[in-house]
């Protein structure tokens, strides 16, 4: 079986690597625009924070030990640029812009996200950066350094742009953040929102909300962010405003997308086509709350998803339930972390929510060091179902966020979660956890 693979990060190469193992004398080609294969994208924002540190610390494992190794055709810079369904091809261009075509058997595309640069004019100048791949990384971290970058705008407030504020700060760069929306994380609660953006201010980031971006103009070595009613001078604009998937190249050929464009697949990461899968932030999901198609990039599902492609091409049938959107981040001193559905998606998708906030504390009362938790909870008052929580803090939070995300893939009602049996130690947490509490305050409110 001749089982070809477009995108060489997480879900491609977990595929191929799985694939491979399951079966040794399987044919599999894995085709890589770039150079880099296999590199932890979610570190980038530490590594670019440290100016003595090597991008190339970020790759996990290199192309030649996937071919030496593993025995897998992994082909860098080449470039997938038509599929044939019919004629189960794969064709492009080398770097060298030499033409290459492979038949299949099997095709896994796993193109991932690009990110998203609006239509407006100096979009395209030098100095203006994004951050998705490694070469992102390396071009930024290069430029930071031969411009001698002493002041950045971030256009966006997202996990990224966020975690990118902190790294930028990190090196003494004044930043400054721009949105056009008026609120700061708008899928959380103003009174957690508040917090964040209390850290973001004692960290001297200045944001500006709810201004329109008509285009960037360069000055000599200046670069101005034109605004509807201000204009922002930085040496280096990063433009952070989220991704999108990289779907082009499936639905040139025919095969169907859905939920923001995402390519869509059935749970055992089939496409409209069956010899084709999809996996990664090209693809789309279930979310376990809703039960509905969801887009949510994320790096456990692509990983997790990549292993499930391979099983099924192997022959080992694996169905893959969903995700519940639970995420983290970092922002200077605080933990911020969601899982499940925010209260505007709640009545978006028919349920009748109800919802709390409490404060509590990352320890118990008399041990030295406590830090204030912010837990917001969301139930339906129908069903009495979970439907997604939300934490901030200082300490205690990243983690403890992983009991709601099993709850809401166990389908729990609030009142059973409210039952569970969450671990007590005065160094780790009050013996009511943060989250035990902010579920009896809401079983009052159902």
């Amino acid at each position: 079986m001749k089982f070809v693979i477009i995108g060489g990060d997480a879900a491609g190469m977990s595929a191929a690597s799985r694939a491979k193992r399951t079966i040794p004398e399987m044919d599999v080609i894995v085709l890589e625009k770039t150079e880099d294969v296999s590199y932890s994208a979610c570190g980038m924002p530490y590594n670019i924070a440290d100016s003595g540190r090597d991008i190339d610390d970020l790759v996990v494992r290199s192309a030649d030990v996937f071919r030496k190794k593993q025995g897998i055709d992994l082909f860098t810079g080449y470039r997938a640029e038509t599929i044939d369904t019919k004629n189960c091809t794969v064709t492009g261009t080398m770097e060298n812009r030499e033409p290459f075509r492979f038949f299949y058997d099997r095709l896994l595309i796993a193109t991932g996200g690009r990110p998203i640069i609006p239509d407006l004019p100096g979009f395209d100048q030098p100095g203006v950066v994004a951050l998705k791949s490694l070469a992102d990384g390396r071009r930024m971290k290069d430029y930071i350094q031969s411009n001698q970058v002493k002041k950045t705008v971030v256009i966006g407030m997202g996990y990224v742009g966020l975690e990118m504020a902190e790294a930028l700060r990190e090196r003494s760069i004044e930043v400054e953040m721009v949105k056009p929306g008026p609120d700061l994380l708008p899928w959380m609660p103003r009174e957690l929102a508040a917090v964040v953006r209390q850290e973001l201010d004692t960290n001297q980031v200045n944001l500006h909300l709810g201004c329109q971006i008509k285009g960037i103009e360069k000055t000599a070595d200046q670069l101005h962010i034109v605004c509807n009613d201000r204009r922002l001078t930085a040496d280096m604009v990063l433009v952070a405003i989220g991704i999108e998937p990289n779907s082009r190249l499936a639905a040139d050929a025919g095969i169907v997308t859905g939920v923001g464009n995402a390519i869509a697949v059935n749970h055992k990461l089939q496409t409209s086509n069956v010899a084709v899968y999809a996996a990664g932030d090209c693809a789309d999901a279930y979310h376990v709350v809703t039960g509905q198609k969801t887009w949510i990039p994320l790096a456990l599902r692509a990983n997790r998803a990549g292993w499930a492609v391979a099983d099924n091409v192997c022959g080992e049938a694996t169905r893959l339930e969903g995700v519940a959107g639970t995420a983290v981040f970092k922002v200077f001193n605080l933990e911020v972390a969601r899982t499940g559905l925010s209260l505007e998606e709640s009545h978006r998708y028919g349920f009748e929510p109800v919802d709390v906030t409490i404060k509590s504390r990352s320890r118990a009362h008399a041990h030295p060091g406590a830090e204030t938790i912010w837990v917001h909870m969301i139930g339906d008052n129908k069903s009495g179902r979970l439907l997604g929580a939300q934490m901030v803090g200082r300490e205690g939070v990243a983690h403890r966020i992983n009991a709601a995300a099993v709850a809401l893939h166990g389908a729990m009602s609030v009142a059973s979660f409210s039952q569970t049996d969450l671990a007590y130690a005065p160094p780790f947490g009050p013996v009511w956890d943060p989250l035990l509490t902010a579920a009896n305050q809401l079983l009052k409110k159902m």
